[in-house]
């Protein structure tokens, strides 16, 4: 398994990834543009290979300084608990300023793999979706 920060993908191989690790049944698989756009917009891409195979994503948006926010995590099913994530997070980490803190929301199937790791649970996260009134 080899990791890369350097290596683009395409929307087409970044919605494989996510079909393949769980993670697109919460993410807009159906939507090719969405895609592209979160690879273009998104600032820190680390991702792990099996020869030309992508079998890891994560996505993350940071500042490089103070915080970052790991918006994807995904393993292929076939190559999680084989410290995959781990790694993706350990190569996000190290191209973060050294001060910078890593935030993200889990998956419900990924609540208890974070803490496991190190992660500290917070309390005070809050949500709005799009569209949502701002009373």
């Amino acid at each position: 398994i080899s990791y890369d920060t350097t290596r683009t993908i395409t929307a087409e191989q970044f919605r494989d990834v996510l079909v393949r690790s769980t993670l697109g049944e919460r993410r807009p698989i159906d939507d090719p543009e969405a895609l592209a756009a979160m690879l273009t917009h998104g600032n820190l891409l680390a991702t792990a290979w099996v020869g030309d195979l992508l079998i890891g994503v994560s996505r993350t948006l940071t500042d490089f300084a103070y915080i970052g926010y790991l918006s994807d995590l995904a393993v292929d099913t076939a190559y999680q608990r084989h410290g995959v994530g781990r790694q993706l997070i350990a190569v996000t980490r190290a191209r973060m300023g050294p001060r910078s803190r890593l935030l993200l929301l889990a998956a419900p199937a990924a609540v208890g793999y974070y803490p496991r790791i190190g992660f500290r649970e917070q309390p005070h996260a809050w949500i709005i979706d799009q569209g949502a009134p701002l009373r």
